[in-house]
Formats: structure tokens, sequence, C-alpha cells
């Protein structure tokens, strides 16, 4: 529906406009968004496609650490796709959205034992906020109703390894791969700041994940103008988790 929604705006809109004019336009977008969902709700009688993904942001984040516990344990539940089909073409309310790091080996459905329709999960190299990933999580929270965002980081992560390879030996990289390594460098020059003036056990590339987590989280947190007026609602939490790539368990860091 929104797609359809940007195209006909797009169609009737008069070209071109005047940066005022486009920065109305662009407020006026961000309100019809957030009474999106309003209205959907408002014309839904019938209960949500998942009626056990109707949570607070503290019950989303327990029942991701419950999910992941059962992964690490091997007592995942077995899953009937078949039993919630119908039930999800019609609609989705997934109960937190995740940013995670677009390495094969970190699924967040499973790591957290979900199936379809309970996470709304954006990807990409190193786990940054981008425009179009921002968007997405927004769109997650005013329309979806979503109630947590999690930005999951794993340990050795490649992304971050070549942009600590970058600042310590001048790497560089073909292609478009240069643009995440330019993304993350805050974050490892922060690291590495931090590694100069205290003492810590953890290698540069872990200070440097856990770094990135962190300032994601705050991106998020502070996103206007819908995710930091949901976050300060206290109708969303924002919050960072460390994959541990050898035992499957998820850290909460921020």
């Amino acid at each position: 529906m929104m797609c359809k929604l940007c195209v006909k705006s797009a169609v009737q809109s008069s070209p071109p406009t005047s940066p005022s004019r486009r920065v109305a336009i662009g407020m006026m977008g961000a309100i019809s968004l957030l009474g999106m969902s309003a209205a959907a709700r408002a014309a839904q009688s019938q209960p949500p496609p998942k009626p056990d993904n109707t949570l607070s942001p503290d019950q989303a984040i327990k029942r991701l650490m419950e999910g992941n516990e059962r992964y690490r344990s091997d007592k995942t539940r077995s899953r009937s796709f078949t039993s919630t089909r119908a039930a999800l073409a019609a609609g989705q309310n997934p109960y937190a959205a995740i940013l995670s790091c677009a390495d094969s080996r970190v699924s967040p459905e499973l790591c957290f034992d979900e199936e379809r329709g309970d996470l709304f999960v954006t990807r990409v190299a190193g786990n940054y906020v981008t425009s179009d990933i921002l968007a997405s999580l927004e769109y997650g929270v005013a329309v979806l109703n979503t109630p947590l965002i999690m930005v999951l980081g794993h340990t050795s992560c490649g992304a971050i390894s070549a942009t600590v390879s970058a600042l310590e030996k001048q790497a560089e990289f073909p292609g478009h791969i240069q643009a995440i390594i330019t993304a993350l460098m805050p974050a490892v020059r922060a690291a590495a700041a931090k590694t100069q003036t205290q003492t810590q056990t953890r290698t540069l590339i872990q200070t440097s994940t856990i770094e990135n987590i962190k300032q994601n989280v705050q991106r998020l947190q502070k996103a206007t103008p819908i995710l930091s007026t949901a976050v300060q609602g206290g109708k969303v939490k924002v919050v960072g988790g460390l994959y541990d790539l050898e035992t499957g368990r998820v850290e909460l860091i921020a």
C-alpha cells in the first residue's frame, strides 16, 4: 500500500519544488506515515495476524533473549509454516526489528528461535545505519507498531576487521566496499582511542565491534522525526546485542 501511495504522490506532484516546499512536503509525508498505523487500526476490527506479538518493549527484549537461550541449548521449537500462512498473507505485526550484519553465519530468525512474521529484519555488512535501513526501521515502528529495535553485531566481523586494517595498515578495498569502510571508521577510530588510554583485554576488533553497535544504537535513538519521538514516548526501545559465533549467545551491550 505504501508503495502505491508513494507512486501516486510522485505522479501528482508538480515539478520542480523550492527547497522550502520540499521541506514542507517532507514533513507532511512524515506526519502521514505516522498516521497510517492509527488509520489501519481503526479500520481493522479483527485481531492482529499474530496476537502473541503484541508486546511492550521490555517484553520483547525478554522474548528475544529466551529464544536465544533455546537456540544455544539446542531446544528450539518445532514450526508449522502452514498454520500461520493465511494470517500472515493478510498482514504482519513483528514484535522486534533487527539491524543485523549481512554475515551468512548470523541469522536473526534462527538465533532467536523465531519464525515468519516475528522479526522485521534489515541487514548490511557491518550492521550500521544507512538511509534505506533507517527508512525501513521507521516503517516498522510507525506502521507495523514494532516496539523494539536491536542493533545486532557479532564476533569476528569481516567488515570491522577490514576497517581496522584500513586504519592500521592503510588498506584499500575495491568497488563499493570502500563505502562500508568509510561508514565504520568513526567507530574504529573511537575504539582505537580508548585502547590507547585504558587497560582492556579485548582486541581492537572486538572493541570496535562493540563501539559500532553502541554508536548505531545512539544514532537510531536520536533519529528524527519518527524514532526519536517513539523512544522519548516510551513506545519503542533501541538496544544493542553482540552475537558470539562460537557459542551462539547474544549479549545485551547497549
